[in-house]
Formats: structure tokens, C-alpha cells, sequence
């Protein structure tokens, strides 16, 4: 898939896949509340049996109303964001908690970053090997701490002591993952990509009644992954961003959404040039896209327009309404 997504960039032919109009644009007195993603890449219906897509618009659809029924009940939208990332991230089927994927080493090695639209507040954990759920360690960060992000043994022993729940690192073994990198392994030792093995990223995005936003994303990085490499997703302004008018989350080759700034810049295009959600994040997409990245990202701004788009084959997302109304999706539209 590589060869030939460099070889469709270098002619400029690279297509932004976004979901349908009529599913960014409520309809009259309704609005999205929350919006989810759990990766992009190369996902093709052929390659999926229907056991296994049950089980991703199972799980996707268990963490839409988890976040959901916390909005409906007047609790914040960081609540919801932290919940609903808590469900991906228990699920062996995405690449965060539970299932993330292994480093050169053979460990895990996960990120997460959370940001309140509201405050402006931060929090984030890179490379932490014993926190169950790394998204409410990066809340913690943020409201416990002055700082934005710990990292490593550090991050570990703060969650520890703030009481948040701590596992062997064994927990996160998965067979699936391990042999993923086992794959990558007999390809090319010093390769740190192979096989799709960047993606895999979840992350949310909540609009509250208040009309408050918050964003928060969460990885185990990328499948034999390097010298305590570090992605985009711990990164507030590359892979989570929010402010009084958007939030934004992303997933894919995260050293180009570092360099681009693209959380940031969706919410900077509509700030400043007056972009709507869509627009912004089509813009954006394609940008990553013409430099050599891919990916995908999903956004939501104050009045509940959300968006959806991605330069893959595929991204495991979805999008819950204030009334309950569900949108899920996994190839291209």
C-alpha cells in the first residue's frame, strides 16, 4: 500500500474521503454532541470478515453512548471524552490500552493528551507502560499537576500516587499484536513502519450542554517503534486540540501531523480564515496528504456541526447526535 500511496501523491492524484453532507450538517434544532474515531489506514470490507466488523460498530457504538449518556445527564464534556476513550481503550481491537501494539522491544509503550476548549487547560502521558486507562492519567496531569506532560517512569509513578488504576505490564499483551510485530520483525529489523502498523489511534471529541468542548486522544504508537519514539498523539496542537470554538482529534503517520500542526491548524483555519469544520479538516487532510502523510481527523465545532475526514482506505469512526441519532462508519464513504 505504501508504494503505491507515494506513487498516487507524487502525481497529486491522493483523494480526502469526508462523510456525506447531510451527515455533517444537523438537522434544525438538532446537533452532534459527540464525535469518535479508532483509527485510519489501509481497511478494506474484503479483508474484514462480518464477525469482526460487528465487533468494531459494537464497540464503537458502546463508547458513542457511554459519552452520550454522561452529556445527557448534564456531566461535562471532559467526563465524556474520558469515558468514551475508556471503552476504546479497553478493547483489544484498537491500538490504545488494551490493544496496543508492541514496540522494537516487545513492550508497550502508550500516549494520550487531553485538552479542555473551555480553560484552554492541557494534559498529556508519553511512553507510560502500567496505566490501564492513559487518557484519565492525562487528565490527571492537567488538573493535578502545572505541568502539560510527564512521560516514561515519571508519568507511571504520578498516576500510581494520584490513584489511578496500575497494571502489570502483561495486561496489555495481546496475540493479535505481538504477532504484528513479529511480522515486521523478519521484513526489516531496522525498519519502525510495516504492514499498516501506524495507525490505530482513538480519540473523541464532546460538545456539552453547557456548550463547553473537549478532545482527547489516545495510542499505543507505532508496531516497532524505536528509542522511545514518540507520536502525535500526546502532542496538544499536532494530534489533540481544542478551543471555545472546536475540538479535534487525530489519527495516522504522526511525525507529519507533528510537523504540520494539524490539530491546531484545523481550529486556526476557521479562526482565522472563517473555515467551517469541514472545510477546515477537507483542508487540512489534504495538506498532510500532499507532504507524504496520511491519516485521518475528526472535528466538532460549538454549534454541533462535526466532521469526519481521512486520505485512507479506511477509518473505524462515529458521530452521536443530542436526540441519540448514531453515525458509524469504517470504509470510505
Amino acid at each position: 500500500m505504501k508504494k503505491r500511496h507515494i506513487k498516487n501523491l507524487a502525481a497529486g492524484l491522493i483523494a480526502v474521503f469526508a462523510v456525506a453532507c447531510s451527515a455533517t450538517q444537523p438537522a434544525p434544532g438538532e446537533r452532534y454532541v459527540l464525535v469518535i474515531h479508532g483509527g485510519a489506514g489501509t481497511i478494506r470490507k474484503a479483508d474484514m470478515t462480518p464477525e469482526r466488523e460487528q465487533a468494531y460498530r459494537e464497540t464503537l457504538e458502546e463508547a458513542l453512548r457511554t459519552g452520550h449518556k454522561l452529556l445527557q445527564a448534564g456531566s461535562s464534556s471532559l467526563d465524556a471524552v474520558e469515558a468514551t476513550i475508556h471503552v476504546l481503550e479497553d478493547s483489544p481491537l484498537f491500538n490504545a490500552g488494551k490493544g496496543a501494539v508492541f514496540t522494537h522491544e516487545g513492550r508497550n509503550e502508550l500516549d494520550a493528551s487531553i485538552m479542555d476548549g473551555q480553560s484552554g487547560k492541557a494534559g498529556a502521558v508519553a511512553g507510560v507502560q502500567t496505566i490501564r486507562n492513559p487518557i484519565s492519567a492525562a487528565r490527571a496531569v492537567m488538573e493535578k499537576t502545572e505541568h502539560v506532560m510527564l512521560s516514561g517512569a515519571g508519568a507511571d509513578q504520578f498516576a500510581a500516587e494520584s490513584g489511578l488504576e496500575i497494571v502489570d505490564p502483561s495486561y496489555f499483551y495481546t496475540p493479535e499484536r505481538w504477532q504484528s510485530l513479529q511480522e515486521v520483525l523478519k521484513q526489516d529489523s531496522l525498519k519502525t513502519t510495516g504492514n499498516d502498523s501506524k495507525f490505530g489511534t482513538v480519540g473523541c471529541v464532546a460538545l456539552d450542554q453547557q456548550g463547553h468542548l473537549a478532545a482527547g486522544t489516545s495510542t499505543g504508537g507505532m508496531t516497532n517503534k524505536r528509542y522511545g519514539r514518540i507520536g502525535d498523539s500526546p502532542i496538544i496542537g499536532a494530534g489533540t486540540y481544542a478551543n471555545k470554538e472546536v475540538g479535534v482529534s487525530c489519527t495516522g503517520w504522526g511525525e507529519f501531523y507533528i510537523r504540520h500542526v494539524v490539530a491546531h491548524d484545523v481550529a486556526a483555519l476557521m479562526g482565522y480564515k472563517g473555515l467551517g469544520v469541514t472545510e477546515a479538516t477537507e483542508a487540512v487532510i489534504a495538506k498532510v496528504g500532499e507532504a507524504g502523510g496520511d491519516g485521518g481527523i475528526i472535528a466538532l465545532d460549538r454549534n454541533g456541526r462535526m466532521s469526519m475526514s481521512f486520505n485512507t482506505e479506511g477509518m473505524y469512526r462515529g458521530a452521536i447526535t443530542e436526540s441519540g441519532e448514531i453515525v458509524i462508519g469504517i470504509y470510505q464513504p
